[in-house]
């Protein structure tokens, strides 16, 4: 029961829904995570503890950056059940939406300069 808790405080807050359906679009940076979400790194951060203790997020180290994805749930079946509904979720919804379609403009490269 202790795994399927954590699973589900994970997703009980609204930015970390927001992070994983934006990371299983594409792999990202806590800089671009940020400026998607418009909301202070150390927040997007904790955020991603969270969901990585909840084995929902994962991260590779590639030179300067850390890029964040969505794992594909095989460490656990709450955790698989959940980000495989989470694809089709929510995606009517125009806040999930337009965080989506604004992906694209989004560019570590823009937003970093480094």
């Amino acid at each position: 029961m202790e795994e399927f808790i954590k699973i589900m405080k994970a997703l009980s807050d609204p930015n970390r829904v927001k992070i994983i359906k934006m990371l299983q679009a594409k792999s990202m940076c806590v800089c671009e995570l940020q400026a998607a979400l418009g909301i202070a790194q150390p927040t997007v951060s904790n955020h991603l503890k969270v969901l990585e203790e909840a084995r929902m997020v994962a991260h590779e180290k590639d030179g300067l950056w850390v890029n964040y994805h969505a794992t594909d749930g095989a460490s656990s079946p709450y955790c698989a059940t959940l980000l495989g509904n989470l694809k089709h979720w929510l995606q009517e919804d125009p806040e999930i939406a337009g965080l989506l379609s604004g992906l694209p403009s989004i560019r570590r490269e823009d937003i970093c300069r480094k």
